[in-house]
């Protein structure tokens, strides 16, 4: 297990856009698994939606996101920044709401160089919420 103390110093993101609270599961190069805990005190939820709280797709896919650079860190990569390429065959299938712990499942599909392709899921209580494919691109930071 990762603790939120070890993710803050694997990636670079903070308060409010740090989205992954544990990971619960790392196998270098191959997946990964962890949780994001929703509470109403996410600054989105003031206007997505008022009175009808979900959390935004985007959000979801960025948390699924933030656990793929976790994992491409830890599998010894090197750089200090994850920038997205693309994502495709995105899919929300049920909205989340305050109070729902979010289940993260990572998976490496191939991996070039500096280029990584994941396909992730999101779940809550065992059902997919959310589906993607995505590509990214481990690099320095630019100042």
């Amino acid at each position: 297990m990762i603790d939120i103390f070890e993710i803050m110093k694997t990636i670079p993101h903070r308060y409010p856009f740090l989205m992954v609270d544990r990971v619960d599961e790392l196998i270098p190069g191959d997946r990964a698994s962890g949780i994001k805990n929703v509470t109403i005190n996410e600054p989105f939820f003031q206007g997505h939606f008022p009175g009808n709280p979900v959390m935004p797709g985007v959000m979801i896919i960025e948390a699924m996101a933030q656990l793929s650079g976790i994992l491409a860190f830890q599998s010894g990569v090197k750089g200090n920044a994850v920038y997205f390429m693309s994502i495709e065959k995105a899919k929300f299938r049920k909205p989340v709401i305050p109070g729902n712990q979010l289940f993260l499942d990572i998976r490496v599909t191939q991996k070039r160089g500096n280029v990584w392709k994941f396909t992730g899921r999101a779940l809550v209580d065992d059902t997919v919420v959310s589906e993607a494919d995505f590509t990214a691109m481990v690099a320095q930071k630019e100042l």
